[in-house]
């Protein structure tokens, strides 16, 4: 997949357009482009929160997520090219369900914040919802891999659940939403 850059500069896209794995050129505001990088800037979220100390199952989670990010970011630079597939989804359902059994049910929405690496969940979740909708935006005019779509729906309630389970296991309450707040 790709080309391997002995040169990170190379000029060609200094006219706004830039290119894809499969050797096309595109406008680097094009929907495929804001997907590609929406899943880019998920995967540096997710690498922020990979800094935190972490239980070492966490952290084998999050790095796996990494490479499957890193993965559709190809299926949407190489379009038609398939490397994520649902079983990547189910997966992602396996950890929700595990982690999310020891939670307490949710009464009340929930703000970002707790710990550290809690709030960083919560972004990381954040920036997956938009690249989730920079997928569904390219998807209306582009064949895009249904699985990857179903992938970052998921890894959005993973981080959700996460980022709850992270301040649980740091002893720290979630910080709940105070509709009634004056």
């Amino acid at each position: 997949m790709g080309n391997r850059l002995s040169k990170i500069y190379t000029r060609t896209g200094d006219d706004g357009n830039t290119g894809l794995g499969d050797g096309s050129r595109t406008a680097k505001d094009d929907d495929r482009i804001e997907a590609i990088g929406s899943v880019d800037e998920l995967n540096c979220a997710i690498g922020l929160l990979l800094c935190e100390q972490l239980p070492d199952d966490i952290r084998t989670c999050l790095l796996d997520i990494q490479h499957c990010l890193f993965d559709i970011g190809g299926e949407l630079s190489i379009p038609g090219h398939i490397l994520v597939t649902d079983d990547g989804v189910g997966l992602l359902e396996t950890i929700l369900d595990k982690l999310n059994e020891n939670l307490p049910a949710l009464k009340d929405f929930i703000l970002p914040g707790g710990t550290t690496a809690a709030a960083q969940c919560h972004q990381a979740r954040a920036v997956c919802r938009r690249a989730e909708r920079r997928v569904c935006t390219l998807g209306r005019s582009a064949e895009v891999n249904a699985a990857s779509a179903r992938y970052l729906n998921r890894l959005s309630d993973l981080l959700f659940v996460m980022a709850r389970h992270l301040n649980k296991q740091a002893g720290v309450a979630d910080v709940l939403w105070e509709h009634d707040r004056k």
